[in-house]
Protein backbone atom coordinates (compact mmCIF):
# COMPACT_ATOMS: atom_id res chain seq x y z
CA UNK A 1 0.00 0.00 0.00
CA UNK A 2 1.07 3.32 -0.49
CA UNK A 3 2.35 5.19 2.42
CA UNK A 4 1.10 8.23 1.42
CA UNK A 5 -2.55 7.10 0.65
CA UNK A 6 -2.81 6.61 4.04
CA UNK A 7 -3.57 9.94 5.54
CA UNK A 8 -6.41 10.61 2.70
CA UNK A 9 -7.89 6.84 3.95
CA UNK A 10 -8.16 7.99 7.25
CA UNK A 11 -9.49 11.63 7.04
CA UNK A 12 -12.02 9.26 4.22
CA UNK A 13 -12.83 6.87 7.65
CA UNK A 14 -13.36 9.71 9.74
CA UNK A 15 -15.49 11.83 7.57
CA UNK A 16 -17.81 8.60 7.26
CA UNK A 17 -18.42 8.20 10.44
CA UNK A 18 -18.56 12.10 11.75
CA UNK A 19 -21.60 11.94 9.53
CA UNK A 20 -22.95 8.99 10.37
CA UNK A 21 -23.38 10.27 13.76
CA UNK A 22 -25.27 13.23 12.77
CA UNK A 23 -27.50 11.04 10.41
CA UNK A 24 -31.04 12.82 10.99
CA UNK A 25 -33.19 10.60 12.92
CA UNK A 26 -30.61 8.84 14.54
CA UNK A 27 -29.60 11.17 16.99
CA UNK A 28 -31.49 14.35 16.56
CA UNK A 29 -34.97 12.53 16.69
CA UNK A 30 -34.69 11.03 20.25
CA UNK A 31 -36.83 14.04 21.76
CA UNK A 32 -39.65 12.80 19.42
CA UNK A 33 -38.77 9.38 19.98
CA UNK A 34 -39.20 9.89 23.45
CA UNK A 35 -42.06 11.86 23.85
CA UNK A 36 -43.95 9.36 21.59
CA UNK A 37 -43.02 6.82 23.89
CA UNK A 38 -43.96 8.46 27.42
CA UNK A 39 -47.65 9.35 25.44
CA UNK A 40 -47.93 5.93 23.92
CA UNK A 41 -47.44 4.74 27.76
CA UNK A 42 -48.92 7.16 29.85
CA UNK A 43 -51.78 5.09 31.07
CA UNK A 44 -54.25 5.40 33.53
CA UNK A 45 -56.75 6.37 31.07
CA UNK A 46 -57.80 2.15 30.27
CA UNK A 47 -58.29 2.30 34.11
CA UNK A 48 -60.61 5.09 34.45
CA UNK A 49 -62.68 4.22 31.56
CA UNK A 50 -63.39 1.04 33.05
CA UNK A 51 -64.35 2.68 36.54
CA UNK A 52 -67.06 4.87 34.39
CA UNK A 53 -68.22 1.77 32.74
CA UNK A 54 -68.76 -0.31 36.47
CA UNK A 55 -70.19 2.50 38.33
CA UNK A 56 -73.60 0.56 38.81
CA UNK A 57 -71.97 -2.15 40.74
CA UNK A 58 -69.94 -0.09 43.18
CA UNK A 59 -73.14 2.26 43.59
CA UNK A 60 -75.88 -0.78 43.60
CA UNK A 61 -75.74 -1.48 47.33
CA UNK A 62 -76.56 1.83 48.31
CA UNK A 63 -79.56 2.45 45.62
CA UNK A 64 -82.84 2.24 46.73
CA UNK A 65 -85.25 0.20 45.01
CA UNK A 66 -86.66 3.32 42.99
CA UNK A 67 -83.45 4.65 42.16
CA UNK A 68 -82.16 1.41 41.54
CA UNK A 69 -84.36 0.96 38.18
CA UNK A 70 -83.01 4.10 36.54
CA UNK A 71 -79.36 2.97 37.83
CA UNK A 72 -79.86 -0.12 35.80
CA UNK A 73 -80.74 1.83 32.66
CA UNK A 74 -77.59 4.09 32.84
CA UNK A 75 -75.52 0.87 33.52
CA UNK A 76 -76.60 -0.59 30.32
CA UNK A 77 -75.99 2.97 28.16
CA UNK A 78 -72.59 2.99 29.67
CA UNK A 79 -71.66 -0.65 28.93
CA UNK A 80 -73.12 0.16 25.31
CA UNK A 81 -70.98 2.69 24.69
CA UNK A 82 -67.62 1.67 26.47
CA UNK A 83 -65.73 0.34 23.40
CA UNK A 84 -65.53 3.09 21.84
CA UNK A 85 -64.48 5.30 24.22
CA UNK A 86 -61.52 2.75 24.96
CA UNK A 87 -61.13 2.36 20.90
CA UNK A 88 -60.73 6.10 20.76
CA UNK A 89 -57.64 5.54 23.45
CA UNK A 90 -56.10 2.57 21.73
CA UNK A 91 -55.80 4.82 17.91
CA UNK A 92 -54.00 7.59 19.84
CA UNK A 93 -51.92 4.95 21.33
CA UNK A 94 -50.73 3.15 18.23
CA UNK A 95 -50.63 6.37 16.47
CA UNK A 96 -47.61 7.51 19.02
CA UNK A 97 -45.89 3.94 19.16
CA UNK A 98 -45.64 3.67 15.36
CA UNK A 99 -44.30 7.34 15.60
CA UNK A 100 -42.28 6.59 17.64
CA UNK A 101 -41.02 3.56 15.91
CA UNK A 102 -40.18 5.99 12.77
CA UNK A 103 -38.15 8.34 15.06
CA UNK A 104 -35.77 5.08 16.30
CA UNK A 105 -33.48 3.10 15.05
CA UNK A 106 -35.33 -0.44 15.60
CA UNK A 107 -38.43 -1.48 13.27
CA UNK A 108 -40.90 -3.20 15.78
CA UNK A 109 -43.89 -4.98 14.33
CA UNK A 110 -47.30 -3.46 15.62
CA UNK A 111 -49.66 -5.51 12.81
CA UNK A 112 -50.91 -7.45 15.24
CA UNK A 113 -52.24 -4.42 16.93
CA UNK A 114 -54.24 -3.18 14.35
CA UNK A 115 -56.44 -5.50 14.53
CA UNK A 116 -57.00 -4.88 18.38
CA UNK A 117 -58.26 -1.36 16.94
CA UNK A 118 -62.57 -3.12 16.52
CA UNK A 119 -64.58 -2.20 13.34
CA UNK A 120 -65.01 1.82 14.01
CA UNK A 121 -67.26 3.85 16.19
CA UNK A 122 -70.38 3.31 16.29
CA UNK A 123 -73.38 6.20 15.62
CA UNK A 124 -74.46 6.09 18.91
CA UNK A 125 -76.45 9.47 21.17
CA UNK A 126 -75.46 8.77 24.21
CA UNK A 127 -72.15 8.48 23.84
CA UNK A 128 -71.84 12.30 23.14
CA UNK A 129 -69.15 11.43 20.30
CA UNK A 130 -69.62 14.09 16.95
CA UNK A 131 -69.14 12.98 13.49
CA UNK A 132 -66.24 14.69 13.16
CA UNK A 133 -64.80 12.74 16.24
CA UNK A 134 -66.00 9.07 14.14
CA UNK A 135 -64.13 10.65 10.78
CA UNK A 136 -60.80 11.43 12.73
CA UNK A 137 -60.93 8.02 14.22
CA UNK A 138 -61.43 6.97 10.54
CA UNK A 139 -58.76 8.74 9.35
CA UNK A 140 -56.48 8.30 12.06
CA UNK A 141 -56.92 4.32 11.70
CA UNK A 142 -56.48 4.64 8.21
CA UNK A 143 -53.17 6.22 8.18
CA UNK A 144 -51.98 4.11 10.70
CA UNK A 145 -52.87 0.84 8.86
CA UNK A 146 -51.35 2.18 5.66
CA UNK A 147 -47.84 3.15 7.74
CA UNK A 148 -47.29 -0.62 9.57
CA UNK A 149 -48.42 -1.98 6.41
CA UNK A 150 -45.79 -0.86 4.34
CA UNK A 151 -42.98 -1.86 6.86
CA UNK A 152 -42.65 1.89 7.71
CA UNK A 153 -41.22 2.62 4.06
CA UNK A 154 -41.36 6.30 2.42
CA UNK A 155 -42.69 7.34 5.56
CA UNK A 156 -40.66 9.97 7.71
CA UNK A 157 -41.29 11.12 11.31
CA UNK A 158 -42.26 14.77 9.22
CA UNK A 159 -45.08 13.26 7.11
CA UNK A 160 -46.45 11.04 9.78
CA UNK A 161 -47.04 13.99 11.98
CA UNK A 162 -48.37 16.70 9.15
CA UNK A 163 -50.95 13.79 8.11
CA UNK A 164 -52.02 12.96 11.43
CA UNK A 165 -52.19 15.73 13.20
CA UNK A 166 -55.49 17.09 12.79
CA UNK A 167 -57.04 13.74 13.31
CA UNK A 168 -55.04 13.49 16.42
CA UNK A 169 -55.99 16.84 17.76
CA UNK A 170 -59.74 15.57 17.66
CA UNK A 171 -59.57 12.44 19.44
CA UNK A 172 -57.36 14.10 22.20
CA UNK A 173 -60.58 16.74 22.81
CA UNK A 174 -62.72 13.89 22.61
CA UNK A 175 -60.39 11.98 25.18
CA UNK A 176 -60.67 15.23 27.37
CA UNK A 177 -64.12 15.43 27.27
CA UNK A 178 -64.58 11.67 28.31
CA UNK A 179 -62.60 11.89 30.90
CA UNK A 180 -64.94 14.51 32.26
CA UNK A 181 -67.56 12.75 31.88
CA UNK A 182 -66.11 10.28 33.91
CA UNK A 183 -64.91 12.94 36.38
CA UNK A 184 -68.81 13.61 36.82
CA UNK A 185 -69.92 10.47 36.58
CA UNK A 186 -67.79 9.62 39.97
CA UNK A 187 -68.96 12.77 41.67
CA UNK A 188 -73.02 11.81 40.96
CA UNK A 189 -71.45 8.60 42.42
CA UNK A 190 -69.70 10.07 45.29
CA UNK A 191 -72.92 11.96 45.90
CA UNK A 192 -75.28 9.17 46.04
CA UNK A 193 -72.60 6.80 48.22
CA UNK A 194 -71.50 9.01 50.52
CA UNK A 195 -75.35 10.59 51.11
CA UNK A 196 -76.68 7.57 52.64
CA UNK A 197 -74.00 7.82 55.48
CA UNK A 198 -75.01 11.32 55.63
CA UNK A 199 -78.72 10.59 56.00
CA UNK A 200 -78.51 7.57 58.25
CA UNK A 201 -75.39 8.07 61.29
CA UNK A 202 -77.09 10.83 62.46
CA UNK A 203 -80.80 9.14 62.58
CA UNK A 204 -78.81 6.04 64.55
CA UNK A 205 -78.38 6.91 68.80
CA UNK A 206 -79.31 4.18 69.88
CA UNK A 207 -76.91 2.29 71.85
CA UNK A 208 -77.07 -0.91 70.63
CA UNK A 209 -76.66 0.65 66.99
CA UNK A 210 -73.01 1.71 68.58
CA UNK A 211 -71.31 -1.07 67.22
CA UNK A 212 -72.89 -1.05 63.60
CA UNK A 213 -72.48 2.89 63.54
CA UNK A 214 -68.98 2.83 64.21
CA UNK A 215 -68.52 0.62 61.18
CA UNK A 216 -70.54 2.92 58.86
CA UNK A 217 -68.24 6.09 59.62
CA UNK A 218 -64.85 4.05 59.34
CA UNK A 219 -66.64 2.36 55.53
CA UNK A 220 -67.72 6.02 54.86
CA UNK A 221 -63.74 7.49 55.41
CA UNK A 222 -62.73 4.76 53.35
CA UNK A 223 -64.99 5.55 50.79
CA UNK A 224 -64.58 9.27 50.91
CA UNK A 225 -60.82 8.79 50.84
CA UNK A 226 -60.94 6.30 47.83
CA UNK A 227 -63.47 9.43 45.78
CA UNK A 228 -60.60 11.99 47.19
CA UNK A 229 -57.91 9.80 44.89
CA UNK A 230 -59.87 9.21 42.01
CA UNK A 231 -60.55 13.18 41.55
CA UNK A 232 -56.97 13.43 41.66
CA UNK A 233 -56.07 11.04 38.80
CA UNK A 234 -58.79 12.52 36.91
CA UNK A 235 -56.91 16.05 36.95
CA UNK A 236 -54.20 14.09 36.49
CA UNK A 237 -54.99 12.34 33.33
CA UNK A 238 -56.40 15.91 31.73
CA UNK A 239 -52.80 17.62 32.47
CA UNK A 240 -51.74 14.56 30.91
CA UNK A 241 -54.01 14.79 27.55
CA UNK A 242 -53.64 18.15 27.63
CA UNK A 243 -49.39 18.00 27.29
CA UNK A 244 -50.14 15.34 24.50
CA UNK A 245 -51.84 17.33 22.98
CA UNK A 246 -49.38 20.39 23.15
CA UNK A 247 -46.15 18.45 22.30
CA UNK A 248 -47.29 16.77 18.90
CA UNK A 249 -48.70 20.54 18.77
CA UNK A 250 -45.38 21.50 18.97
CA UNK A 251 -43.81 18.71 16.24
CA UNK A 252 -46.51 19.88 13.52
CA UNK A 253 -45.33 23.90 13.77
CA UNK A 254 -41.61 22.71 13.46
CA UNK A 255 -42.27 19.57 10.93
CA UNK A 256 -39.17 21.61 9.26
CA UNK A 257 -36.89 22.06 12.37
CA UNK A 258 -37.49 18.67 14.53
CA UNK A 259 -33.69 18.36 15.48
CA UNK A 260 -33.18 22.62 16.20
CA UNK A 261 -32.32 22.85 19.82
CA UNK A 262 -35.96 24.67 21.06
CA UNK A 263 -37.77 22.05 19.72
CA UNK A 264 -35.78 19.36 21.50
CA UNK A 265 -35.65 21.09 24.75
CA UNK A 266 -39.11 21.71 24.36
CA UNK A 267 -40.14 17.85 23.71
CA UNK A 268 -38.06 16.73 26.36
CA UNK A 269 -39.72 19.10 28.90
CA UNK A 270 -43.72 17.72 27.65
CA UNK A 271 -41.56 14.12 27.84
CA UNK A 272 -40.58 14.39 31.45
CA UNK A 273 -43.94 15.73 32.98
CA UNK A 274 -45.66 12.91 31.13
CA UNK A 275 -43.17 10.62 32.97
CA UNK A 276 -43.85 12.33 36.38
CA UNK A 277 -47.44 12.14 35.34
CA UNK A 278 -47.49 8.78 34.68
CA UNK A 279 -45.92 7.85 37.95
CA UNK A 280 -48.46 9.66 39.63
CA UNK A 281 -51.41 7.71 37.62
CA UNK A 282 -49.94 4.17 38.49
CA UNK A 283 -49.85 5.36 42.42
Amino acid sequence: MNIRRLPVLFLLAASLALGGCAAPGHVNLVQVRDFADASARLGGYGELARRYRDTYEREQPYLSPAVDRIAKENDARRRAIYDDFVSIQKSVVLYMQTLSVLAGDARYDLSDRIDDLGNGLKANADSGLQQKQITAYTGLTRLITRVIASGYQSRSVETMVRDGDADVQVLLEAMMALTRLYAKTNENEKKTVLGVFDVEIPFSPRTSDRMLVTLAKVHYLSKATEYKLIDKRYDMALQGLAKVAKGHQTMRENLNNLSGDDVRKMLAAYGRDLRDIRDGLSN
